[in-house]
């Protein structure tokens, strides 16, 4: 929150934001084109004496007119900057060429989110997930169809998804096997990677994956192939219907980036739902990105972007959300947060909670 206090702009800097974001898609595609073509591979290998428009037209195969184009945008982008009549990469080109966040983040973007954000405000209009009738007209959601994606889309979801629950995974499995769990449940497992890391490290673990038949079906193979198919097992369940059986013998009822794939109200019913089915004792742990828990701005910039991924293409409903949102729906579902640890890296927050005492 505090990158969000008050007024950041003076009037000449307020205008030549707006200007930015008016050609913003322009700087993203002819940043975009400049990685893909290889200009700034190129550039990077020249150095500090950079390379003039017909130089960088030869070694990657353009014309003089598409090389100048694409760097004079870039030099608005701060990708490069001119020494004379020589194009150099400045640091934020460098970040685009070789930085993996940045690279996942760009290639999300484009393979995913690029086209269906046309859609947006329609979007946000009817709540539904209009976005997504660029890759199929006939689905609801994006879950159900994530192996469906055309390449080079499919790919570049699941890399956007495991580059940033990967990152915090170590650290909080640290804090999760902390409670000594028997039974672990995966609840949204996706493709199994939590679960067969932790089956992994504790060969005495049974973990149950919770989440749709289709993702039990991309999760069933990996977790043959890393031998644990004996105490890693399924459990196909739509989470949203509240009131279907669930099973009740986890420690652990885990959800990694899971919650901020719905609604308020739908959290709320998922955690009631969750509540009336753990034995006591049990504990349910959230690892989450949150918004306002960024420590920096640019990571609180580009969680609220990714929402708008959620809006246009993945539900029409859900979002990155607000620490305190998080926490209403636990209290409004009958919880109490007992712990919460901060995650170094993209900024996770693990939320541990228990029941409240007396909770229906």
């Amino acid at each position: 929150m505090k990158h969000y206090q008050g007024e950041a702009h003076d009037a000449l800097a307020a205008i030549s934001q707006a200007q930015r974001i008016a050609f913003g898609p322009m700087l993203f595609q002819a940043s975009w084109c400049l990685r893909e073509t290889g200009v700034l591979a190129y550039l990077e290998r020249c150095g500090r004496q950079g390379a003039t428009t017909a130089e960088i037209a030869g070694a990657c195969s353009l014309s003089e007119y598409g090389v100048g184009v694409l760097l004079d945008m870039g030099l608005g982008g701060g990708l490069c900057h001119l020494e004379g009549e020589r194009y150099v990469l400045g640091r934020v080109g460098r970040y685009l060429q070789n930085d993996p966040m940045t690279r996942v983040n760009m290639d999300f973007t484009q393979h995913v989110c690029y086209a269906p954000l046309a859609h947006l405000l329609t979007a946000i209009r009817e709540g539904r997930p209009e976005g997504l009738k660029v890759f199929s007209p006939d689905w609801e959601t994006i879950y159900p169809h994530l192996d469906d994606l055309p390449e080079p889309a499919r790919a570049s979801w699941f890399a956007f998804d495991h580059f940033y629950s990967d990152w915090a995974f170590q650290q909080a499995q640290d804090k999760v096997f902390g409670y000594e769990p028997a039974t672990l449940y995966d609840v949204g497992g996706n493709t199994g990677k939590w679960a067969i890391s932790c089956a992994t490290r504790d060969p005495a673990l049974r973990v149950t994956i919770l989440d749709l038949p289709e993702q039990l079906a991309l999760a069933r193979p990996r977790i043959a192939q890393a031998g644990v198919a004996d105490r890693v097992c399924g459990h196909p369940v739509n989470m949203l219907e509240a009131e279907g059986p669930l099973p009740g013998e986890a420690d652990i009822w885990w959800m990694s980036q899971f919650l901020d794939c719905f609604s308020h109200p739908q959290i709320v019913a998922i955690l009631t739902r969750i509540r009336r089915h753990m034995k006591p004792g049990a504990r349910v742990c959230i690892l989450e990105l949150f918004w306002d828990r960024q420590s920096f701005e640019a990571a609180s910039f580009s969680l609220n972007a990714t929402s708008l991924y959620f809006t246009a293409i993945a539900n029409g409903n859900s979002r990155f959300y607000h620490s305190k949102q998080m926490y209403q729906c636990l209290r409004e579902a009958g919880f109490h947060v007992e712990a919460e640890h901060e995650i170094p890296g993209p900024g996770h927050t693990l939320l541990v909670a228990r029941p409240l005492p007396g909770g229906q």
